[in-house]
């Protein structure tokens, strides 16, 4: 019922969707800039780094349509006691927030990300198999799930400290950093993003695997980590709400 009043108004919708898409553009225009001033950019060439911004991009939208303005409000749900009258539906709080928000707005961020891809896969000439095929869509399937268990998790610390938007502030600067090659980072900051905060599945080790890049740290574990990332992920967001929910007092604050 929302999709279908939201596309009431067409032509605002895809406005929306080409002011999304060009203000990517302009970043990504000066990362093309550096690129073509440099030739490589952490031993990466143009149409890499192109592919690679396309996947994130792509990723990101797909697990970003059903967590991130639905979980963006859990601190006016929790002060407000609305997150109340959630627990007494006949379906668990997250799922109803999740789909009963579903934001098509994203549908900038798909359509960049997949011309960036269409772009660049011809220029770099992969030799697909089908077995390195479902390793892309699986790769995708897994950064997408990477960013909806970041939002969740997010949102699902409000339920026990009240307060949780800030660090979606945090999480952002870090995502700017996943749009860059990993090795022009320092070792620290690439085992961060490789575990504690795990961006960097969210395009450079799916992409690294693709072009068989070598990737730090992990080596020949590249190509299942790419895989499972977002599976394990998901899996820990999930235990972390329900963590937080057991802590969640009723009421407004």
């Amino acid at each position: 019922m929302k999709m279908r009043a939201r596309l009431q108004y067409r032509a605002s919708l895809v406005i929306a969707w080409l002011a999304q898409a060009f203000g990517y553009l302009g970043v990504y225009s000066a990362i093309w800039i550096i690129v073509s001033r440099f030739e490589r950019l952490g031993g990466w060439t143009w149409p890499e780094i192109a592919l690679m911004l396309g996947f994130h991009v792509f990723a990101y939208a797909l697990g970003a349509c059903f967590t991130f303005v639905q979980l963006r409000d859990m601190d006016q749900l929790v002060s407000t006691g609305n997150f109340d009258a959630l627990l007494v539906r006949p379906i668990h709080p997250w799922l109803y927030l999740v789909f009963s928000g579903l934001n098509i707005e994203y549908g900038g961020h798909l359509l960049l990300g997949a011309l960036l891809m269409l772009w660049a896969l011809p220029e770099l000439g992969v030799a697909w198999t089908p077995l390195l095929a479902l390793q892309f869509a699986a790769s995708i399937v897994s950064a997408a799930l990477i960013t909806a268990a970041l939002f969740t998790a997010i949102g699902a610390t409000a339920l026990a400290a009240g307060r949780s938007r800030f660090l979606f502030g945090i999480y952002f600067d870090f995502w700017e950093m996943a749009r860059y090659p990993l090795p022009i980072f320092t070792p620290l900051l690439q085992v961060t993003l490789l575990t504690i905060i795990p961006l960097g599945f969210m395009a450079y080790v799916p992409v690294a695997v693709l072009l068989d890049k070598p990737v730090p740290f992990l080596g020949a574990l590249a190509s299942p980590a790419a895989i499972v990332a977002g599976p394990l992920c998901a899996l820990l967001a999930a235990r972390y709400w329900r963590w937080c929910q057991r802590r969640y007092q009723t009421g407004p604050s």
